[in-house]
């Protein structure tokens, strides 16, 4: 799919619904929503918004991102599906990211923030993917972690102990993620962690439709 049909269709499905009083055209928000899930600051877009003689302050564009509410699409019925934890700072505060990835499309099909790591959060981490995505089926990807592979057997899921291979497709997104937050580094600044969640599936969301 040519790269500007796959950017009109993410445009397509960014929901302005909530948008009462806003003087900016519509296109251009949007614009600035995708841009900055892409990877441009807020400073920039902030600049790109300029060009167009239109002048927002950086907040004004993070709401817009946060309110509308993207995340990635449910009802997938994947073959495989590679899940990871890593963590992810919040300025001095450490927190756990788990991910599903499809490996066969490196889709994200679910992302859950902890403040934590441990059997009883790997356990939902599998309850909310399984409402999500049909995986009844489907062979999970896990690396050495005891606590994902215990959440695979209490729900009955069957699992495969692998390194590289197919897994590498939810390194990757780690890799992006923690390429994206604040100064490029692993640390979201001066950010709660409900909006570090937010913002994780409004990029799980804009990661599905670009790569």
């Amino acid at each position: 799919m040519p790269e500007n049909d796959r950017l009109s269709g993410c445009l397509d499905k960014i929901n302005l619904d909530f948008v009462e009083r806003e003087a900016t055209p519509k296109l251009l928000m949007k614009l600035s929503i995708q841009l900055h899930l892409a990877g441009l600051s807020l400073s920039n877009i902030v600049s790109f918004l300029e060009v167009f003689g239109v002048e927002r302050v950086r907040s004004t564009v993070h709401n817009w991102v946060h309110k509308a509410d993207l995340q990635p699409e449910s009802g997938r019925n994947p073959n495989h599906v590679a899940v990871d934890e890593t963590v992810i700072r919040l300025d001095d505060e450490q927190y756990w990211l788990y991910a599903a990835v499809d490996p066969e499309t490196n889709d994200l099909l679910h992302t859950q923030l902890e403040p934590t790591t441990n059997n009883a959060l790997a356990d939902r981490f599998f309850a909310d993917l399984r409402d999500k995505h049909d995986i009844d089926d489907a062979t999970v990807l896990v690396d050495g972690s005891a606590s994902l592979q215990r959440a695979c057997r209490k729900h009955d899921l069957d699992f495969r102990y692998e390194r590289h291979g197919n897994r590498n497709s939810v390194e990757r997104v780690f890799r992006e993620i923690k390429r994206r937050t604040t100064c490029f580094s692993n640390c979201f600044s001066n950010a709660e962690a409900e909006t570090a969640d937010e913002w994780l599936r409004s990029f799980a969301f804009a990661w599905n439709q670009l790569i």
